[in-house]
């Protein structure tokens, strides 16, 4: 990835928002402009010279909001085992095996630092320790919001021995993510990938820093797809969708790190540890990318609220025949004072549909509720005592 200027000092998030938010950034240093993603920039353009604003090389948002993309410019060359007939090649799996993790490793080693955090004072301050990736040379950082939770600040090590003093630029605990920024330039920024492209059986690589030994590298598969993690922040809570399930080795100081594919893209952030050969990792997709870059450049990311609780609810065959959908989500709480108690909603009620748009489970429900929702009226499809109902409710902001 091309850098900033040498003298960049610390990073910039609001040169980093205005590329974030569309604009074409031209890098004096990079070969091709930015590249935006296909939702369109905004009309305007602008020039500078801070390198870092390309997180991915490429960044996009629809008007008020912010999203990462990947990088067509910068994207890592597919890491070969040897061509056919080679030491390499298939003929011998083993070696061709570690020529990828190999590979991997020497170009994301660099990229990962050791977070040090503490939080409390006195005599009830605690240290903490987990593991981050650099996201831009000129010094954002993605970790784990549990990794850097209560603090404000820490310090993050290289590999090379580089101690950087971050402070926390954002955090989401409803993701599991944070942003931290580091004093520093010319850092070795990795690559992101996307995880929606990973397959079952496929070869991923963690690195992080488990126990503090900085720098290890364990490597495995994906072991399954699509998993739920549920997360809580004060009084709200959430369920991480397709999270990615691996059964490369994760232990306590791997959170915050990076699980890779075989191109040394990053496509997830180590988080959980389920048990022996069970690790867990919130993806990057384009969901992750939007709340990264609004940690970035506002330091929070901002969600829209319903105000209920409940889940995936089968609809009795005569009520499915007559809306043609099988389930709903069935509404077991109703959070009083809040946009559903006021539209009318009740417990035992199923909500079929959201402007149109079917509902089958919470998860369905839950990625309606972004930021560009709030303050906006909708229309739900309702299913009460076997009829339906339409209701209407002007969405708020979730609250911790």
């Amino acid at each position: 990835m091309q850098v900033g200027p040498a003298d960049a000092g610390r990073p910039d998030p609001h040169r980093h928002a205005a590329a974030l938010r569309g604009r074409h950034f031209d890098d004096r240093h990079a070969a091709n402009p930015i590249r935006t993603a296909p939702h369109g920039p905004h009309p305007a353009d602008c020039t500078g010279e801070n390198g870092a604003a390309a997180v991915a090389r490429g960044m996009l948002a629809p008007p008020g909001n912010v999203v990462i993309t990947m990088s067509a410019i910068s994207a890592p060359t597919e890491i070969s085992p040897g061509s056919p007939g080679s030491p390499g090649d298939a003929t011998e799996p083993l070696d061709a095996y570690s020529r990828v993790v190999t590979g991997v490793a020497r170009r994301l080693i660099p990229s990962v630092a050791a977070l040090r955090v503490g939080a409390g004072q006195g005599s009830r301050r605690r240290e903490g320790a987990g593991s981050g990736v650099v996201i831009t040379p000129d010094g954002f950082f993605v970790t784990s919001a549990h990794v850097v939770a209560g603090s404000r600040r820490g310090t993050a090590v290289l590999a090379d021995g580089q101690e950087l003093p971050f402070e926390v630029q954002g955090a989401d605990p409803l993701s599991d993510l944070a942003v931290v920024r580091a004093t520093g330039s010319d850092l070795p920024a990795a690559v992101l990938g996307d995880a929606d492209q990973l397959i079952v059986g496929q070869l991923v690589v963690a690195v992080g820093n488990p126990l503090g030994l900085a720098g290890s590298v364990t490597a495995g598969v994906v072991s399954a797809l699509g998993r739920s993690l549920p997360t809580r922040s004060g009084s709200a809570s959430r369920i991480v969708d397709n999270v990615i399930q691996t059964d490369a080795a994760l232990n306590p100081g791997n959170s915050g790190g990076a699980l890779a594919d075989s191109s040394g893209r990053v496509v997830g952030i180590n988080t959980a540890v389920a048990g022996v050969g069970l690790g867990l990792a919130v993806p990057i997709n384009v969901t992750t990318r939007r709340i990264l870059g609004a940690l970035m450049s506002e330091g929070r990311f901002r969600r829209a609220y319903l105000g209920i609780g409940g889940g995936y609810r089968p609809l009795p065959p005569r009520v499915a025949g007559q809306v043609h959908q099988n389930a709903g989500v069935g509404v077991t709480e109703v959070v009083p004072a809040s946009p559903a108690a006021s539209s009318g909603l009740q417990v035992g009620d199923t909500i079929l549909a959201i402007d149109g748009r079917r509902l089958e489970n919470a998860g369905d429900l839950q990625k309606l509720m972004i930021s560009e929702a709030i303050g906006k009226t909708i229309l739900l499809k309702v299913v009460r005592d076997g009829q339906e109902l339409d209701l209407s409710a002007t969405l708020a902001e979730l609250r911790e």
